[in-house]
C-alpha cells in the first residue's frame, strides 16, 4: 500500500474558530479559540479529492471529474487551535467502477507536538461534467477491487 499522501497543510487562523473562546485542559485559565468543526470538514471533503485526484493521475488514469457522496464517520478526539498547523493525510482505500474511497487522518502540529485530531472515509463519483446530468463514468487507470 502506498505511503499517505499529503494532500493539505494548513494554519488556522481567527477567522476559523468558534465566536467564544474556551478553556484548554494544558493550560489551565487559559482561553484559546477552538476552530469551527466545519471548517475542519470542509478540508477533509477537499484533502480527499485532492488524493483521489493524485492517486488516479499517478495510475495513469485521466484526470477525473468527483463529486462527493458520503463523509463517514467523523468524530473529532482533540480541539485544533487557532495557530495549529493542520495536516491532511490521505490514502486511497477502494477503487469501484465509478466510485473510489479515500480515508483522510487529520494532525495538529501544535509547537513541538503532533496530535491526532480525527479521520474521515470520504467516498466521491466521477462524473461527466459536461452534460447536465451529470451521470457516473468510469474511472481510468486505477486497479479495482474485485
Amino acid at each position: 500500500m502506498d505511503d499517505p499522501y499529503l494532500a493539505l497543510q494548513v494554519l488556522m487562523m481567527p477567522k476559523d474558530a468558534n465566536p467564544v473562546p474556551t478553556l484548554h485542559g494544558s493550560a489551565p485559565n487559559t482561553l484559546f479559540q477552538t476552530i469551527f468543526g466545519g471548517i475542519l470538514l470542509s478540508y477533509i471533503d477537499q484533502a480527499g479529492a485532492i488524493g483521489a485526484r493524485h492517486a488516479i493521475v499517478k495510475g495513469g488514469g485521466a484526470e477525473p471529474h468527483l463529486v462527493t457522496v458520503a463523509l463517514n464517520r467523523v468524530e473529532f478526539l482533540r480541539p485544533v487551535l487557532v495557530g495549529d498547523v493542520v495536516r491532511f493525510l490521505t490514502r486511497v482505500e477502494r477503487v469501484g467502477r465509478t466510485s473510489v474511497t479515500v480515508k483522510v487522518k487529520v494532525e495538529a502540529e501544535r509547537g513541538p507536538q503532533t496530535h491526532h485530531v480525527t479521520e474521515a472515509e470520504v467516498v466521491y463519483v466521477n462524473v461527466d461534467p459536461s452534460t447536465p446530468e451529470r451521470r457516473p463514468v468510469p474511472i481510468q487507470g486505477m486497479a479495482r477491487e474485485g
